[in-house]
């Protein structure tokens, strides 16, 4: 049964997860210029990267030079990645410029299913992360909290301990919201984040369904799925169907994690597709697709290499005026495959599959 969303939150990652696998030697001018392409899209809040520690992230030992330098675009939420108190210190001496406080008052507790992953990650064990979620609670508790968010890091599967079963997620989703019950706090947001590729839709629909049954409070869901083999697509539209309306993309599916083993090949579903996929489907996402597609020009060149998106190299489906003439020649290229941004000129010279009274144009 279907229950489209009427519109959906789509969390484009480029600044932060994208770039954070990309070479460290991109220029802060490319970045800036990638971040101002990023700001006329439409997308409501845009992360400009993490203020992590530059041994670990090098790409973004930048970070304070581009909060400086970039100019926000009216109408845009600018936040940032921080994973401690001091990069929040940080991030925070440029509000109202960069609001990472939006975040703060989000009462949420977090633990990885994969115990290799928390470590190589995170540098704590799985049993570290469950053991601090007393103290967590604690804390939303003393601050008057009446509900809360979990997530549940690499819930399908992963490349140093291989799949894990429905029974292993749900037991450690409800360890964590145990403890919030506990303490008489409803959990009503849990966040799926899967950084291996492990997850597949019917496993994505399993999941959703079985913590709607168990725990019908839960009304909010949120799905960050890399896409090292190709099913993150199709794991999102199965969160459309059942009316998850929160997602996590990049432009051309740029991302990784080099924690995971697979590198750049991890990516993200690309935004522009995925817009475009909602766009069809009737859901609304605040985004403008043209705008998209010019982003992802940029980042290609910003990042130099070719990127993995579909809609930024064949175009959206063409209606009324932006339908292909037909009698236009050969298009072989990706090159001569964007006459549908950079008009007729790029496939100048091909050879026309078409003659003067052509069986299509008579009656």
């Amino acid at each position: 049964m279907s229950n489209l969303p009427k519109s959906v939150t789509i969390n484009d990652d480029t600044m932060r997860e994208g770039l954070q696998i990309e070479s460290a030697s991109i220029p802060v001018e490319a970045k800036l210029r990638l971040l101002d392409a990023l700001g006329e899209t439409g997308a409501k809040v845009i992360s400009i990267g993490s203020f992590a520690h530059p041994k670990w992230t090098p790409q973004m030992a930048c970070i304070d030079e581009i909060a400086s330098r970039f100019v926000p675009k009216p109408g845009v939420i600018y936040t940032a990645a921080v994973f401690n108190k001091h990069g929040f210190d940080r991030a925070d001496a440029y509000y109202p410029k960069i609001d990472v406080r939006r975040s703060r008052g989000r009462h949420a507790s977090h633990v990885e299913l994969c115990d290799s992953f928390a470590r190589r990650n995170y540098n704590r064990s799985q049993a570290q992360q469950i053991a601090s979620l007393d103290a967590t609670v604690a804390a939303a508790r003393e601050a008057g909290a009446q509900k809360a968010s979990v997530a549940i890091g690499n819930p399908f599967g992963s490349n140093f301990e291989g799949p894990y079963t429905h029974k292993q997620r749900m037991d450690l989703l409800a360890l964590m919201i145990g403890k919030w019950q506990a303490a008489g706090i409803k959990v009503t947001r849990v966040s799926l984040l899967e950084a291996m590729g492990w997850n597949l839709p019917h496993l994505v629909r399993e999941t959703i369904l079985a913590i709607r049954e168990r725990w019908p409070y839960v009304t909010d869901f949120h799905l960050h799925l890399h896409n090292q083999r190709g099913a993150t697509i199709a794991s999102y539209y199965e969160g459309l169907q059942l009316g998850v309306r929160e997602f996590d993309t990049s432009l051309g599916g740029m991302g990784g994690c080099p924690y995971c083993g697979n590198g750049r090949a991890a990516g993200h579903v690309p935004t522009e597709d995925f817009v475009d996929l909602c766009h069809e489907m009737g859901i609304e996402t605040g985004y403008k697709l043209d705008k998209l597609i010019e982003a992802v020009a940029i980042a290609e060149e910003v990042v130099g290499h070719p990127l993995w998106g579909h809609v930024s190299k064949s175009g959206p489906r063409p209606r009324d005026k932006a339908l292909y003439p037909r009698d236009m020649p050969f298009v072989e290229t990706l090159q001569e495959a964007a006459h549908f941004r950079k008009g007729a000129q790029v496939y100048a010279g091909q050879i026309a599959p078409w003659k003067e009274n052509d069986a299509l144009l008579r009656a």
